[in-house]
This record gives C-alpha cells, structure tokens and sequence, in this order.
C-alpha cells in the first residue's frame, strides 16, 4: 500500500470510531436533537473544509496569480463566509424562523457549489469573467452559509436552554447537573463538524491525481506556477525557472515535451479540472444535510412558540426594566471584549489555509502526501483530542477551570505553534517564499523538511482550537440575552470573520520578509499580546457569566 492509502485508512478508521463513541455519548444526558443538529452541520463542514484544503493553490494553479492576490481572495471568501452570519442571525431573528433559514442556508451553497463544479479552463482571453464567476460563486457559498451556520449554533444554545429548564423544576442538582453539560454538548458537536472535514481533503487531491494518471501525468504542487509563466511569457524573469519547468515536465508530462506550449496547456486543464470534480462532492454533502435537518427539525426548538408563550405570561416592573438593561449591556461588554480577542486568535489559526499552506507546498515534501491534504490532521486531531480535553475539563480540578480561563490558554497554545515554526525556520535558515522559488529544483528538494513539522504545528493549533471555538460557542450561548441569541452567535461569528480578513497578511509576510522566521516570529508576538490580554480580562469575565 502507498503511504496515501495508509493514511486513508487510518482516518476512515479514526472516523467511524468516533461516530460510534460520539453517537454514544451524546444519548448520555445531553438533550435530543443534538445528533441531529450535528449531523446536520458535518455536510456543511464537509464542503468548508474541501474549499480550506484546496482554495487559495486552486486558485493559483487556475488563474496563475501571485500568492499574496490569491490570499486576499481566499481572505475576502472566509472574512464573508462568517461575516454574513451577521445578517443571517437578523433575519432568523426578525422572521423567528431559524428552521426555513437554515434550510435556505443549505440550498443556496449547494448552488455555488454548482458552479464551481464546471471545468472551464481560463485562456488569457477568458481568463477574467471565469475568475469573476469564480468570485461570484464564493459570495453565494458565503452567503448561504451565513443563512446556516450561526442560526443552527444558536438552536443548539436553545437546545441546551430548554434542557436546564427542565432540569431547573426538578431541584438546584438537577440544575447544575445539566448546566454541566452544555460545554461538553458543544464539544460533541463540533467534533461532528470535523468528522466531516476529517474525509473532505481527501477528495480533490485524490480526484486530481486519478485524472492526471488517466491523462498520463503525474502529480507536482510547484508545476503549475511555471506553466502560467510559460504560457504568459514571464518565464525568463528568474533566470532559473525554465530549466526547472523542463525538469519538471520531463518528469510530470513526459509525452508532451515536443511542445512546451501544448504541454503546459494541457497539464494546467488536467491539473484542475480534478480539483473542479471535487467541488461535486460538496454538492452532494449540502444536499446530504439539507435531507438531515428537513427529517429530523421537529425533534429541535421552535424559538416563534417559546416567544409566543413568554410574552403572553411574563410582565415586568420599571425596576425590573432598568435591572435587566443593566445585565444585558454586562453581557455585551463581556461578549465583545472576549470577540476582540479571538478576532487575533482566528487570523493565526487560518493561516493554515494561506501562509501554511504556502510552506507544505514549497518547504514540506509533498511526493507522498500533496499539501491539501495537512488540512485532515486539523479535524482528525479534534476528534482524537476532544475526549481527552473533555475528560481534564470533567475531573474536579478541572471543572474548576472557567471558559474565559480557558480562552486565555488556547491564546498561548496558539502562541507555541508559532514558536516551533520560528525556531525551526531560523536553525534551518529557510529563504522567503519567493526567495526560495527562485532556487533551483535540486537546491529546493535538499532543504524541504519532513512531513512531522506539519503534524507538531497542527498539534498546538488543534488543542488551541478545543480551547477556544468550541468553548467560545458555548460561551456566547451563555452570555447572550435570549431575545437576540441569533445575532450574538453572528458577533462570534463576524470576529471569527475579521481575523479572516487579517489573514491576507501572511502570505505577504511570508512571501517579502527576509527570513521565513520573522512571518512565523510576526505571529508568535500577536498571540502572547492576546493571551495576556485575556488573562487581565478573566476575573471580570468570570463575574459576568457568574463562572
């Protein structure tokens, strides 16, 4: 077996271990409809994560724009996809219809998915309104999501709602016993987002290859760059990168090499029109979860009803007013200062669409595993990890530990992600990005690392993360005042989208800083300010949320 089927193997393994072992749990004490909720979001998550492994060397190998313009799309793209929750929770809000929103939500990806399942290759004369259609598809997704992805977040804060209401007339036990179960359903829940992510990079660098192979090709992440320079007629502006591009060739498209012209064509329309099969999975997987919700919504919360009931029950005095306004303007002090700071938390972590990306195309060796396919040791590690970080959250020490503490540590296990990177980029003496693609083919293959830096980065940003979004999901449905649980899921959101937007900077730091370790040292500083930050923050935060 090939190193790729192994791994394959092993994540289909880890995946249906998981679905048992999780399936299990959540029918221990945590409210019905969690599943299905969950269920409902691995599609969407499925489809997200094919574009995260795949998007910004996509859109390079399609288009053949520099990395740093590929990153500001790639930025723009999530900055909306998360931003547009905003909006989503508005009108889910203002409809009471989180169900039909989130069914709309689904629907409307599944058609940008639709178009950007269509091959057609960009010519230098069509090269303009097929990327501008490529645009316009990401806004639809973008879009769609925003309709879905914070309304079915805050269902699930209402599940958990009801569930302590319940709980609440059967003694102050009962309460806090289900109370404790609200950081761990969300633990559940996002790991069956990432079961889903777990498969999907898997399927456009497997679905390139077989059609590569099927043309009598073969598979190099730095070929495509210098067919677009080629074809475009900047070969020459680095003296290197033609004999690389006939070493390559030779090696990647030997039947071809009569003309390098026609050789560079037709391997760029192969390259990608595998990448463009993949996005008919997406389209299947929005689908998938768009029947999940539809047969399984009665089992979740009719917000219209329960505002209904309350407003017809519930009268307040003047005092009772002025006390409530009060606590709502505590609570959103305390949400935004905790937003603020995982707005910096969000653009480190997605770098590992853009600048991380970059390094295990140019300086990790991708002749076994492509560079698309890191972003499954993300989501496989959260399901390996979650059990354990429930378990140090569920000893008695470890309950102790309050959600905004915990924030705080994700901040400074992000930060040692980056510290590896830097001391590592600095003993080894690594060259920019563009510095390094100026070397020749033989100078770049003796300085790429191991397939194990990878997996150490993704370790400390994986257990950052489990500090971090699933817990801050779970903070923001305890902080949020129940009539507006949509649009605060939307400011979690729309944070989540600002770092997003800041994730542009690290291709440019990557691609113009002198030495690759002054990109990683850049973040590494960003998120020690953050961490202290939220320290100084905790007490108060602890004070809002009565922690």
């Amino acid at each position: 077996m090939t190193t790729l089927n192994w791994v394959m193997l092993i994540v289909a393994i880890i995946v249906i271990v998981a679905v048992i072992l999780y399936v299990r749990e959540a029918k221990n004490g945590h409210p019905k409809g969690l599943i299905a909720a969950a269920l409902s979001n691995m599609g969407e998550r499925f489809g997200y994560y094919i574009m995260n492994a795949v998007l910004v060397l996509f859109i390079c190998s399609k288009f053949g724009i520099p990395d740093h313009v590929a990153g500001i799309i790639y930025s723009i793209f999530y900055f909306s996809i998360y931003v547009l929750s905003l909006p989503g929770g508005i009108i889910a809000d203002r409809l009471q219809n989180y169900k039909g929103t989130i069914q709309a939500g689904l629907l409307t990806m599944a058609a940008g998915y639709v178009i950007l399942s269509i091959p057609i290759m960009a010519t230098s004369g069509s090269k303009g309104w097929i990327l501008g259609l490529t645009c316009f598809a990401l806004f639809v997704i973008a879009f769609g999501n925003g309709l879905f992805k914070g309304n079915l977040q805050a269902i699930v804060g209402q599940l958990y709602d009801n569930f302590e209401a319940e709980a609440a007339k059967k003694g102050p036990e009962a309460l806090k016993a289900a109370q404790a179960k609200r950081d761990p359903g969300f633990q559940i829940f996002y790991v069956f987002i990432n079961i889903g992510g777990v498969v999907a990079p898997f399927i456009a660098p497997v679905l390139r290859q077989w059609w590569l192979g099927v043309k009598g090709m073969t598979y190099n992440a730095g070929l495509p760059a210098l067919c677009h320079q080629f074809l475009d007629g900047t070969i020459n502006a680095t003296p290197q990168a033609m004999d690389n591009l006939n070493t390559l060739m030779a090696q990647c498209n030997p039947n071809g090499m009569s003309d390098m012209a026609t050789a560079c064509t037709n391997y760029l329309t192969t390259f990608n029109t595998g990448v463009h099969f993949s996005f008919i999975a997406s389209v299947c997987a929005m689908l998938i979860s768009f029947i999940i919700f539809v047969s399984t919504k009665n089992v979740m919360p009719d917000p219209k009803k329960k505002v209904a009931a309350k407003a017809e029950e519930v009268t307040y005095t003047a005092a009772e007013k002025a006390a409530m306004a009060k606590d709502i303007k505590q609570r959103m002090a305390g949400l935004y200062a905790v937003l603020g700071v995982c707005v910096f938390f969000w653009m480190s972590f997605h770098q590992n669409g853009e600048s991380l990306s970059f390094f295990a195309r140019d300086f990790v060796n991708s002749e076994a595993i492509a560079p698309e396919i890191w972003q499954c040791v993300n989501p496989c590690l959260v399901i390996l990890l979650t059990p354990l970080i429930m378990w140090i959250f569920g000893t008695k020490r470890g309950s102790k530990i309050s959600t905004p503490r915990k924030i705080a540590l994700g901040m400074g296990i992000t930060a040692c992600a980056y510290l590896f990177l830097t001391i590592l980029s600095s003993i080894h003496g690594y060259p920019s990005g563009d510095s390094f693609r100026a070397l020749s083919t033989a100078e770049q293959t003796a300085m790429k690392t191991g397939p194990w830096v990878m997996l150490v980065v993704y370790f400390f940003l994986t257990v950052a993360e489990l500090f971090i979004s699933p817990l801050g999901l779970s903070f923001v449905s305890k902080i949020a005042p129940k009539h507006i649980q949509g649009i605060c899921q939307g400011l979690w959101l729309s944070a989540t989208a600002i770092g997003n937007l800041l994730i542009m900077l690290g291709p440019i730091f990557y691609n113009k800083l002198p030495q690759l370790w002054q990109c990683w040292a850049v973040f590494l500083v960003i998120c020690v300010i953050a961490m202290c930050i939220m320290f100084g923050m905790v007490k108060w935060l602890e004070k809002v949320t009565n922690q």
